[in-house]
């Protein structure tokens, strides 16, 4: 059996997530691929080791605010949510336990395969791939999570990547879009923001040391030769309406940067 419908199969057995059909391998391939050099170039960029967190402590206190915000948006105990580009999702078992089965998925193989192995254990947490997430059925979720995501992605394709996540939501579930960029932050504040977290949890000093080793880091490199994608918030709030996703802003923010901005949007029918 291939991973894809083993993945598939293991949530389809699963009385809390029950899918219609298995995901389909073939249909997988013929998904249309997202984002270009541009996505690929910050893919590769996370799929290897990187210094964006300062040290462990900073990592571990990232993804436990990261869950903590994230739980106010669980809709109800069993629901099915899906954490579309999570990352290393240090913190899944927390919103795990808040909901009925969290799918994680990240475009990063090196990313999905350490996933697997350290939520192997866990029957409420399943791994997939995004090829795999656009195979699976109408309906699949009633919350869809993309935090810290969006800047990666070209502007050209997020109404394509809207109508998939309006597909997979239940009618009156919610995406929750979060950590946006507006085009007024850039790395200066994104600083700032950074020392005020560390000052509060406890790694002011090592956050100091790993600015100054970040400005000749790869990710300043791919930073300020890429750019990340921002938005202004009307502009957001139109893209989601067009996509037939009514939407707000919400606050504060998921995660430490409030300069950033989130958004949560519904599919009323």
């Amino acid at each position: 059996m291939t991973g894809t419908a083993s993945a598939a199969g293991t949530l389809r057995n699963r009385p809390d997530f029950v899918f219609s059909r298995e995901v389909d391998p073939v249909l997988c391939h013929k998904r249309p691929r997202i984002g270009g050099a541009l996505m690929a170039s910050w893919i590769s960029f996370w799929d290897a080791a990187n210094a964006v967190y300062v040290n462990g402590h900073h990592k571990a206190v990232h993804y436990l605010r990261i869950a903590a915000d994230l739980a106010r948006f669980v809709p109800a105990p069993d629901a099915r949510i899906l954490d579309f580009g999570c990352g290393e999702a240090l913190s899944a078992p927390c919103l795990a336990e808040q909901c009925g089965q969290l799918v994680l998925c990240d475009a990063a193989p090196t990313v999905r395969a350490a996933l697997k192995a350290r939520h192997a254990g866990n029957p409420k947490i399943a791994v997939l791939s995004p090829e795999e997430v656009a195979a699976l059925p109408d309906g699949s979720f009633r919350l869809i999570i993309v935090n810290s995501v969006l800047q990666y992605i070209p502007k050209a394709d997020l109404p394509d990547l809207l109508a998939g996540w309006r597909r997979l939501l239940v009618k009156g579930g919610s995406l929750l879009l979060a950590d946006v960029i507006p085009p007024s932050v850039g790395m200066a504040k994104d600083a700032a923001a950074l020392l005020t977290f560390a000052s509060k949890e406890g790694f002011l000093l090592a956050a100091l040391v790993g600015l100054a080793r970040n400005a000749v880091s790869p990710y300043r490199k791919l930073r300020s030769e890429l750019g990340l994608t921002v938005y202004e918030e009307e502009e957001m709030l139109r893209l989601l309406e067009a996509a037939r996703l009514p939407a707000s802003r919400v606050k504060p923010n998921v995660g430490h940067n409030q300069n950033r901005m989130a958004f949560q949007a519904f599919r009323l029918r």
